[in-house]
C-alpha cells in the first residue's frame, strides 16, 4: 500500500503550479518554493513599488522659506515656477541640482498622448526630473550643458552614488569661474544633519539646532504624515574636491565616517514626493491576516511616512496597533537604528552581536521597520527562522490575551521581498525570496526563489494561495491512491483467505497503477486554487499530511468498494447475461463475471476521483468542475480507454 506514485504526483503538482503562477505574475525559479509559500507565516515586504504604485509625483515643497502645500492631485512644480517669492536664481539652482545629481539611467519620455510621462530608472529621481522640467529646465539639455556632467566632460566631475549606508548621493561639477559646486540630495533628515546654512526669502542664513527641529516638525513630519517621501536638496561651493576625504566627526547611518564633500552644505529645499498606494494592496493584506499570515513593512523611508502608508494598507490596524488617540503602540513601528540597538549586544569597542532572546522580545510586536538597511532584512530573516517563541505556551497565551497577538504554533516561515543588490543575502536566507521583476537588480533576481513580474504585493498573496493548493493537491492524490491501494490489498487478502481466485490479475493491477499514478496525478494536481484556501491558517510543517477526515474518507470508501466487490464475487447470477460458457475456447471460465468485476472496480476509482477532490467532508463533489476542463478530459478519457481495453 505504499503510494509509489507520490514523487510523480509531487513533481507534476509543482510543475503545473509554477506554470500557472507565471501567468499570474509569479516567475518561479525553484519548484519547491511553490509549496513552501503554502506554509508562509510572515511576509516582510518593501514599500516602494510593492505596496505603492511606484509612480512618483512631487506634491509639496519647502523652498527659500516658502511652504507649498498639497493642492488636490496637482504637482507642485508649476506652482513653484509661477511663485514670485522664490528667486529665479534659486529656481535655476534647484533645477540644475535635480538634473545633475541624478543617475544617467533615470529619465522620462512622454507617451503617445504627449502628456503622460513614462518613467525610466529610479522613480524618485524621475519625479525630481519632471519637477525640473516644470520649472523650465529639460534634464537632457542641462546634463549636456553642464561641464563635469555631460558625456564628454564626465571625467571632470566627481560623483558619489547613492548607498543605503549614506542614504544620499552627491555630484561635484567645476564652475566656470573656478572651484567646484557640489550638489547633494537624499533622505531629508540626513541632509538636514549635514547643512550649516539655508535660504530664507532670498537670503542665506545660518542653521542652528532650533531651526533643524523646526523644519523637522513643520515640514518633514507634515509631509510624512501625508504618506509622502521627503527628499532634502542642498549644495555648496568649494575650491577643490577630494572624493576620498572623510569627516570623522559626522557619521553615516552605519557608523562609517561621512565624505567631506557631503558635509557643510547649504539647504535649498525639501520636496514631498507622493507614491500612491496600490488599490489591490489593502484587500490583499486583509486576506493575509485572515489567512494567518503576518505582514511586516521594511522600508528605507522615514518613520512617519512608513506609518502613514502602513495605516492606509492595513498593516497597522487602528484597533490592534494604535491607542485611542491614533498613536502607534510601542514596538509596533520603529527605525532601523532603534531596532539594531534592541536586538544586539555591544562590546566595549562597539562591536555588535545578535541576541536571539532580545529579538524574540521584539518581533511579535513589530509591524513597521523604517530607515532600515539590508542588514536589518537579513537580521529579520535569520531571527524569525531561529525563533522558538512558539515553544513557550504561557507566553503565547499572554500575548494573545493581553496584546491580541497570535503566534503560529511552529517555527516562522518567512517570505522576503527585495530589489537591491544588497538585499541578496536576505533573499537567500529567507524561506522564500521574492525579487522585483521591474525595479529589481539582476543580483537580487539571481538570489530570489520567485520573481514578481509586476512588483505588486497582491501577487505575493496569489503565490501563497497556489502554495497551499500544492499541499492540498498532494493530500488529494494521497487520499485517492491510498484508498485504491487499501481496497486492492484488502480484496486480495480476503480472496487468499477464502481460497478463491482474485478478480484482479497482474495486468489489471498494472492498468490501475496507470490510472492512479499518471492520470490521477495530472487530474488532481490541475485543480485550481479557491479563495477558501486563504480562510484557514498556514500549513503546519509538523502536522501529519494525512488528516483524520482523510483517514475516515479512505476507510469508509475502501470498505464500500471491498464490500461491493465481495458481494458481486458471490452474488452475480441475478445480473443478466453473465453466465459463462465453460467450454468457450476463447474467453475461458468466468471471463464475463470477472470482466464485470474489473469494470466495476475501475469505475469505482474513476468516480472516487471526484470524491478525492475534497478533503474536509464536503458533500458538493461536483463544485468547481467546470473550472478544470483538464480534469474532465482525463476522467472521460479514462472511461473511454477502459471500454476499449475490455473489448
Amino acid at each position: 500500500a505504499i503510494p509509489e506514485g507520490l514523487p510523480l504526483a509531487l513533481v507534476i503538482a509543482l510543475a503545473l503550479t509554477s506554470n500557472k503562477m507565471s501567468s499570474e505574475n509569479n516567475l518561479v525559479k525553484t519548484l519547491n518554493s511553490c509549496e513552501t509559500m503554502g506554509s508562509a507565516t510572515t511576509i516582510c515586504t518593501d514599500k516602494t513599488g510593492t505596496l505603492t504604485t511606484n509612480r512618483m509625483t512631487t506634491r509639496a515643497a519647502y523652498i527659500d522659506g516658502t511652504m507649498f502645500d498639497v493642492q488636490g492631485n496637482e504637482p507642485v512644480g508649476p506652482r513653484v515656477a509661477a511663485d514670485t517669492t522664490v528667486d529665479a536664481d534659486r529656481k535655476k539652482l534647484l533645477a540644475h541640482l535635480m538634473c545633475v545629481c541624478t543617475m544617467d539611467e533615470s529619465g522620462f519620455r512622454y507617451g503617445d498622448d504627449g502628456k503622460t510621462p513614462i518613467f525610466v530608472g529610479n522613480p524618485t529621481e524621475c519625479a525630481l526630473l519632471k519637477m525640473a522640467e516644470e520649472l523650465g529646465y529639460k534634464y537632457a539639455d542641462v546634463r549636456e550643458q553642464v561641464v563635469g556632467r555631460s558625456a564628454n566632460t564626465a571625467d571632470q566631475g566627481v560623483s558619489k552614488v547613492f548607498t543605503s549606508s549614506r542614504k544620499m548621493m552627491s555630484w561635484a561639477v567645476p564652475k566656470p569661474e573656478g572651484g567646484y559646486r557640489v550638489y547633494a540630495k537624499g533622505a531629508s533628515e540626513i541632509i538636514l544633519s549635514r547643512v550649516v546654512n539655508m535660504f530664507q526669502a532670498g537670503t542665506q542664513v545660518k542653521m542652528d539646532d532650533a531651526e533643524v527641529d523646526n523644519l523637522t516638525d513643520m515640514v518633514i513630519s507634515k509631509f510624512a504624515k501625508l504618506a509622502m517621501r521627503t527628499i532634502g536638496l542642498a549644495y555648496k561651493d568649494v575650491d577643490t574636491v577630494d572624493s576620498d576625504e572623510v569627516d570623522t566627526l559626522i557619521k553615516n547611518t552605519d557608523g562609517s565616517p561621512a565624505f567631506s564633500m557631503e558635509t557643510g552644505l547649504t539647504l535649498l529645499g525639501i520636496v514631498g514626493i507622493e507614491d500612491p498606494l496600490r488599490p489591490q494592496v489593502a484587500p490583499a493584506i486583509a486576506r493575509c491576516y485572515k489567512a494567518g499570515i503576518d505582514v511586516r513593512m521594511v522600508t528605507g523611508d522615514n518613520l512617519a511616512t512608513a506609518i502613514a502608508i502602513a495605516k492606509g494598507a492595513g498593516i497597522l490596524n487602528m484597533e490592534l496597533h494604535c491607542d485611542k488617540n491614533g498613536e502607534v503602540l510601542p514596538k509596533r513601528a520603529m527605525e532601523g537604528k532603534v531596532f539594531r540597538k534592541m536586538v544586539h549586544d555591544y562590546s566595549a569597542d562597539g562591536e555588535a552581536t545578535f541576541n536571539q532572546a532580545k529579538f524574540d522580545e521584539v518581533w511579535p510586536y513589530l509591524r513597521v521597520l523604517a530607515r532600515s538597511s539590508p542588514d536589518d532584512k537579513l537580521t529579520l530573516a535569520k531571527g524569525l527562522n531561529a525563533s522558538t517563541v512558539f515553544e513557550d505556551k504561557e507566553k503565547c497565551r499572554m500575548l494573545k490575551v493581553l496584546e491580541k497577538i497570535e503566534i503560529f504554533p511552529d517555527r516562522q516561515v518567512v517570505a522576503m521581498t527585495g530589489d537591491g543588490t544588497n538585499d541578496a543575502s536576505a533573499l537567500k536566507n529567507a524561506d522564500v525570496g521574492f525579487a522585483m521583476g521591474i525595479a529589481g537588480t539582476q543580483i537580487a533576481k539571481d538570489a530570489a526563489n520567485i520573481i514578481l513580474l509586476d512588483d505588486n504585493f497582491a501577487s505575493i498573496v496569489v503565490a501563497a494561495k497556489w502554495g497551499r493548493n500544492v499541499f492540498d493537491s498532494i493530500q488529494k492524490f494521497l487520499q485517492f491512491q491510498l484508498t485504491v491501494n487499501i481496497s486492492i490489498l484488502t480484496l486480495n487478502v480476503i480472496c487468499a483467505c477464502i481460497n478463491i481466485q482474485c478478480p484482479l490479475t497482474v495486468l489489471h493491477l498494472l492498468w490501475l497503477n496507470l490510472i492512479m499514478d499518471s492520470a490521477a496525478s495530472v487530474a488532481l494536481a490541475s485543480e485550481p486554487p479557491t479563495d477558501e484556501l486563504l480562510e484557514r491558517p498556514p500549513v503546519n510543517r509538523n502536522d501529519s499530511i494525512i488528516t483524520k477526515q482523510m483517514l475516515m474518507n479512505m476507510i469508509g470508501i475502501s470498505a464500500y468498494e471491498v464490500g461491493l466487490m465481495v458481494f458481486l464475487l458471490y452474488e452475480y447470477e441475478w445480473i443478466p447475461d453473465l453466465k459463462d460458457k465453460f467450454d468457450d475456447p476463447i474467453t475461458g471460465p468466468k471471463s464475463r463475471h470477472y470482466t464485470m468485476l474489473f469494470n466495476i472496480f475501475v469505475l469505482l476509482q474513476v468516480f472516487n476521483e471526484y470524491n478525492a477532490r475534497f478533503l474536509r467532508g464536503e458533500w458538493q463533489i461536483w463544485r468547481g468542475l467546470t473550472k478544470n476542463p483538464l480534469y474532465l478530459f482525463i476522467s472521460i478519457g479514462t472511461m473511454v480507454l477502459q471500454v476499449i481495453m475490455v473489448q
